[in-house]
């Protein structure tokens, strides 16, 4: 492109600078002697939360009271209206079917499904920047930055993942655009500051080839106004909108998050396992507390085990960087019916879980199109 000679030099191109610089201040670290770590390349740490005190001790729990709920056991017309709900939601499947078939065999089955919830909290500390607008700068003179684990921020309800900023007091400083050089603007890179380009129909001719009159995109001057910049030949600065000057800090950023254990009991049946971690179940046992203990004498073996695995799992993987602020397990029971149907000549089989009473069917006959998924 062509450079105007009365470009204003004072008005760098900087538009192939990077938006961030790769370190922090110098000048920031030296007044927050805390914060050294940030030195290493400017990325953020996870900050290890304090040792908690002992929980309280596992309590005893009497099993045969809570294994004398049971799940009502299904019958032909409730196993047929299943099927018909089903239907009915589904476009391409024939309602008559579900109407006319013969049940002739269903087998039932009880499962436990364990699920392990631990609602935690962990604190990551950056540095950052933003546009300094001339308020009030809370720097290293106003004292010393707290610990992060010592401030205090409102905890969102249990079990509700949320993340959240926070500037973290007395770590602010004031230091001139590094994008701009505090000028607040810089060249346009689309017209090198001059304001116009290079008339892309007779190239800044002023007249198109072969032709003797003037070029009538730009009027006979060879040029046109820079689209980028709008004839101004600077942009804003994008880094400090304008305001030549950014205000850098010391950023916390809270992370609550829900990990989630599950496990259900082994079944003879062949029904899809991811559905039945879905499906609703009948509550038979909850336990919520700061800290839960495994449970070890659960009748069903398999889901002590799973109680002691999941306990263990996030134990190990949340130890050293989050703070575990509530856990809740719960055992449920989740009813299973196979249902074996014969219709025009052949046997088909579906599948009743939960206690809402969900079809899973594999093989439905008279389905008229394709593309509906089989939930």
């Amino acid at each position: 492109m062509d450079r105007d000679p009365n470009e204003d030099d004072s008005v760098v191109d900087l538009s192939f600078e990077a938006e961030s610089p790769l370190a922090p201040p110098t000048e920031l670290l030296e007044r927050l002697p805390s914060y050294d770590w940030l030195l290493q390349g400017g990325r953020g740490q996870i900050f290890f939360p304090p040792l908690e005190a002992p929980g309280r001790p596992q309590e005893q729990r009497s099993w045969p009271s809570f294994l004398e709920h049971r799940v009502p056991a299904m019958t032909e017309e409730v196993a047929q209206e299943a099927l018909l709900s089903f239907v009915d939601s589904k476009c391409c499947y024939s309602s008559t079917v579900a109407g006319d078939l013969v049940i002739q065999e269903m087998k039932q089955q009880t499962l436990c499904r364990y699920r392990l919830e631990t609602f935690s909290e962990s604190r990551i500390s950056e540095w950052t920047f933003q546009p300094f607008t001339n308020h009030s700068v809370d720097g290293p003179q106003r004292g010393a930055s707290p610990r992060l684990w010592d401030i205090k921020v409102q905890v969102p309800p249990m079990f509700q993942e949320d993340t959240r900023k926070f500037q973290v007091p007395h770590s602010s400083l004031v230091k001139e655009c590094h994008k701009c050089h505090g000028r607040g603007r810089y060249k346009c890179s689309g017209c090198h500051g001059a304001g116009t380009v290079r008339c892309p129909s007779c190239c800044g001719a002023k007249r198109k080839a072969k032709q003797s009159r003037r070029c009538q995109l730009c009027a006979g001057s060879g040029r046109r106004r820079c689209s980028t910049c709008s004839g101004r030949g600077n942009k804003t600065c994008a880094t400090c909108k304008g305001e030549k000057k950014l205000l850098h800090f010391i950023q916390l950023v809270i992370m609550w998050k829900n990990s989630l254990f599950e496990f259900v009991s082994e079944h003879r049946l062949n029904c899809p396992r991811e559905l039945l971690a879905k499906a609703k179940g009948e509550n038979l046992f909850k336990d919520e507390n700061s800290v839960v203990y495994p449970i070890v004498d659960f009748p069903l073996r398999d889901i002590s085990l799973a109680s002691q695995r999941g306990i263990a799992e996030h134990s190990a993987a949340l130890a050293s960087r989050a703070r575990v602020l509530q856990q809740r397990q719960t055992i449920e029971l989740i009813p299973l019916t196979e249902v074996h149907y014969w219709y025009q000549g052949k046997t088909y089989v579906y599948y009743i879980y939960g206690t809402d009473h969900q079809v899973y069917a594999v093989d439905y006959p008279e389905r008229y199109c394709c593309g509906c998924t089989i939930v």
